[in-house]
């Protein structure tokens, strides 16, 4: 999985890349920023969410996840006993506000694609969680939708992934999105205490029969684990 530093060193280096992130104008999206969104929580975590990117909230506070759906996350968290600055970590896929909350663009998930890469490297996390169907659709490669995707844990990169609804979702849908996502944070908890390992994949049965992330095995250089960007 990841490179064998010292969590401290790994620490460091993340601290380095979100001051690197805190000037960046690589693309357009930061010329209407008020805040990078770098991710925030614990350096060593087992678990890292993945969101789309920074909203409006969020672009004023330099933080992810600080309104109605962080409250929400934050409330599912701790139904598995974690939260977010002990053995969580949370960031997005870019790092800055899209416009009016529209879905990034190509040319911007690719500027940000390195800050993306370089956290899960060095966060190394034995789960990976992405909220919505944006950051699902993206880390998986697929078009297939986060209704189908969810309820499954899958490997990926030497780790596992598991999709669920974004929390404003549940804020906005029925109770049902709510339980949907309470059964995915169920997967996480049994992840986390090693209750399920990379070899025991689990599925429901409107899943795809089978993951659409590729490697079976962490082969590749840590250094390219998120080649699925291209």
């Amino acid at each position: 999985m990841t490179t064998q530093t010292s969590p401290e060193e790994r620490a460091s280096q993340l601290r380095a890349l979100a001051e690197q992130a805190s000037s960046c104008t690589q693309c357009g999206l930061s010329g209407g920023r008020t805040n990078v969104v770098f991710g925030y929580g614990d350096p060593d975590a087992d678990l890292m969410i993945v969101g789309e990117g920074p909203g409006q909230h969020e672009d004023e506070q330099g933080l992810p996840f600080v309104g109605r759906s962080g409250q929400l996350l934050d409330q599912l968290l701790g139904e598995i006993d974690l939260r977010r600055e002990d053995n969580v970590y949370i960031g997005n896929v870019v790092k800055c506000r899209p416009p009016g909350n529209r879905d990034p663009r190509q040319d911007e998930i690719d500027t940000c694609k390195d800050y993306l890469r370089e956290q899960l490297r060095l966060i190394d996390p034995k789960v990976v969680v992405t909220l919505g169907n944006f950051s699902s659709k993206l880390l998986l490669r697929t078009e297939t939708g986060i209704t189908k995707l969810r309820g499954r844990a899958y490997e990926w990169w030497g780790r596992f992934l598991i999709p669920t609804f974004h929390p404003a979702a549940a804020l906005r849908g029925s109770a049902s999105v709510l339980e949907a996502m309470r059964a995915d944070f169920g997967l996480v908890a049994d992840i986390v205490a090693g209750r399920l390992r990379p070899e025991e994949p689990t599925a429901s049965p409107d899943a795809p029969a089978e993951p659409p992330a590729e490697p079976n095995s962490f082969a590749e250089p840590a250094v390219d684990q998120l080649g699925l960007f291209r």
